[in-house]
C-alpha cells in the first residue's frame, strides 16, 4: 500500500523524508522507467524545492524525470517562475539532461484526449442522482508517453472535493473540457458549506472514477504542510493509500473550530494569490463561522485581478448565490459551469426568490481591484489604506476575528464539525 511518516512538533528532516521516500517509492520502481511528476503551482503552500531535490535523487535509475506544473486552468507559469517554484536551475548537472518542466495547457487545441464516457446511470449513483447525463472524460495526452505518473503535492480542505490532493491532481490538474467544469458545478450545488472538509464527497466520487479510465501506472507522495511550510506528515505508494491518510492528517491539523460565530472577519489573504479567482478560498474556508448578516472581508493589496483566465465571464455575471443560477442556467449557457460554480461559492449561501437576492452573508473585498469593478460585481468594496489590522486583532470576544493567511485552513463551528 505505502509508507507514512509524522513529526508533529518540528516537521520531518530530511532523513525522515527520504525513509518515507523510499519505503513507499522504492527506487526500483523508477528504473528504466520515463516518469512524469505532476505537482501544484503557486497558489499551494508546499517545500517543492526540498522535495523535487530529494525526489531527484530517489529516481536516478529513471530513464527520464520530467515535471509538469497542474494547473487546472490557473495561469501558466513562466520559465523563472518554474525555476522557483521548484528550487532548480535547468543547468544543474544533477538533472543529466533527462528532465523537462512543462506547465498544463488545457488551453492549447490537441492538448487533450478523451479516455472514454461514464455513462448516465453511473453518474447518477456517484452523484446521487443530482446529474444523470453521461460525461467525457479527456486529460492531457502527454500522460500517456510516460511508464509512471507520480502525484507530488499537500492536501489541504477543498470548497469543491471535501479535501485536495491525490486524483485530483489528475482532474482538474492535467484535464479540461466539459468533465471539470461539471464536477465543479456539482460542488457549487452541493454548496461549499456541504462539501468542504469533508473526505468522501459525491465530486471525490467523479474524480476518482475519472482516474480509473488512465491507463498509465501511478504513485502518489501527498504532504500535510503546516503554516510555516514544513511537513507534519508525508504520505507515499499508491495514490488512494496516501491520499486517503493525509487527508485524515489534514482534517485534524487544518480545521480550526470556534464556539461561536463572529459578526466581522477579516481575512489577511495569502501572499500566494494575486487574483480573487484563488483568493477566494478565504471565503470559503471562514464562511462556517460568519454569523447571518455577518460581514466577511478579504483582505490584501497584492490581490489586483478577479481572474487572470476567467476575468471576462465574471465581469458579464458577477458573483451571486447558488439559486440565483439554478433556477435560470438557460440564461447563462454562454458561461462555463465552472465560472458559475465560482461565482456562487464566493457570494455564499443565500436565497433567490421572485427575483430578490438574499446572500446570508456580506463579503468586501479590500483589494487593489477597484470599487467600481467591485460593485459592478456584485461584491462591496472597502479601501484597502483604511483596513488598520490592529482594529480587529485580539477582539474575539467582541465578535470580531482575523485571519492571517487565510485561504488554506478550515473554520468552523464546533456544533458544525463534522
Amino acid at each position: 500500500m505505502g509508507a507514512g511518516r509524522l513529526n508533529l512538533q518540528r516537521g520531518l528532516s530530511d532523513l525522515e523524508i527520504r525513509e518515507v521516500l523510499e519505503e513507499g517509492l522504492p527506487p526500483e520502481r523508477f528504473r528504466n522507467k520515463r516518469v512524469l511528476v505532476l505537482t501544484p503551482d503557486q497558489t499551494r503552500t508546499a517545500p517543492l524545492p526540498r522535495m523535487v531535490r530529494l525526489l531527484i535523487e530517489l529516481a536516478a535509475q529513471a530513464s527520464r524525470l520530467d515535471f509538469m506544473v497542474a494547473l487546472g486552468t490557473h495561469r501558466p507559469l513562466r520559465r523563472r517562475e518554474i525555476q522557483s517554484l521548484y528550487g532548480i536551475d535547468e543547468n544543474d548537472g544533477a538533472l543529466s539532461g533527462k528532465t523537462a518542466f512543462f506547465n498544463h495547457r488545457w488551453d492549447r487545441p490537441g492538448t487533450l484526449v478523451s479516455t472514454g464516457v461514464i455513462d448516465g446511470s453511473k453518474i447518477a449513483g456517484l452523484t446521487g442522482g443530482v446529474f444523470r447525463d453521461p460525461m467525457d472524460i479527456t486529460i492531457n495526452r502527454k500522460v500517456f508517453d510516460y511508464d509512471l505518473l507520480l502525484i507530488l503535492g499537500p492536501v489541504f480542505p477543498h470548497e469543491v472535493a471535501g479535501f485536495s490532493g491525490g486524483n485530483k491532481y489528475l482532474f482538474p490538474g492535467i484535464s479540461g473540457g466539459d468533465f471539470l467544469h461539471r464536477f465543479h458545478w456539482l460542488g457549487a450545488v452541493i454548496t461549499s458549506w456541504n462539501i468542504i472538509g469533508i473526505k468522501n464527497t459525491p465530486v471525490r466520487k467523479l474524480i476518482d472514477e475519472a482516474a480509473r479510465m488512465v491507463d498509465v501506472e501511478r504513485l502518489c507522495a501527498a504532504m500535510v504542510v503546516t503554516p510555516e511550510n514544513e511537513l507534519a506528515g508525508l504520505f507515499t505508494g499508491e495514490t488512494a493509500y496516501a491520499w486517503s491518510e493525509a487527508a485524515d492528517l489534514s482534517s485534524s491539523l487544518h480545521i480550526v473550530r470556534k464556539r461561536k460565530p463572529f459578526h466581522t472577519v477579516l481575512a489577511r489573504a495569502s501572499e500566494n494569490y494575486d487574483e480573487l479567482w484563488t483568493a477566494g478560498k478565504a471565503m470559503y474556508k471562514l464562511e462556517p463561522v460568519v454569523e447571518d448578516g455577518g460581514t466577511l472581508i478579504i483582505y490584501g493589496k497584492h490581490i489586483h485581478a478577479i481572474s487572470h483566465t476567467w476575468g471576462r465571464y465574471i465581469e458579464e455575471t458577477g458573483y451571486h448565490v447558488r439559486d440565483y443560477f439554478t433556477g435560470r442556467l438557460n440564461e447563462f449557457t454562454g458561461v462555463p459551469l465552472g465560472v458559475l460554480a465560482h461565482l456562487s461559492h464566493v457570494k455564499g449561501l443565500g436565497t433567490y426568490e421572485n427575483g430578490v437576492e438574499r446572500p446570508r452573508i456580506n463579503v468586501v473585498l479590500a483589494t487593489s481591484i477597484p470599487k467600481e469593478r467591485c460593485r459592478h460585481v456584485n461584491l462591496g468594496y472597502l479601501d484597502p489604506d483604511k483596513v488598520r489590522i490592529e482594529d480587529y486583532r485580539g477582539r474575539e470576544s467582541e465578535g470580531v476575528l482575523l485571519v492571517d493567511g487565510a485561504g488554506e485552513v478550515l473554520y468552523r463551528l464546533e456544533e458544525t464539525a463534522e
